[in-house]
């Protein structure tokens, strides 16, 4: 399993945001280098992400919510959602999004 898993609810149905498409980015000290991707399957998650082990950086998900949001029809005012965060240990992280097409939150999870 990846060092950073991800998880996308799509908070106005209350069921799993499906084919959402999110890079895993590193911080660098020229911008940004992609470390992993994918698309959330059908319970809305991503294991496989990136590596197993990542060094101690900044890092940032970028999910594309406006893809999403086109697929299911609705309208939104996202077109994307970047959640920037910094590892600096061995353990698991864990960072999902509850996303609606109007509002976002995020916690670091278990």
């Amino acid at each position: 399993m990846s060092q950073v898993t991800t998880h996308v609810l799509d908070a106005a149905f209350g069921t799993p945001a499906v084919g959402v498409g999110v890079t895993l980015d590193r911080q660098t000290h020229d911008g940004w280098s992609e470390v992993g991707g994918g698309a959330t399957d059908a319970d809305g998650r991503i294991g496989a992400l990136g590596p197993d082990r990542l060094e101690g950086a900044i890092y940032r998900l970028t999910f594309a919510t406006g893809d999403y949001f086109e697929a299911t029809r609705r309208p939104s005012f996202y077109p994307e959602v970047q959640i920037t965060f910094r590892v600096s240990g061995t353990e698991h992280y864990h960072v999902p999004l509850l996303l609606s097409p109007f509002a976002y939150s995020t916690y670091r999870g278990s």
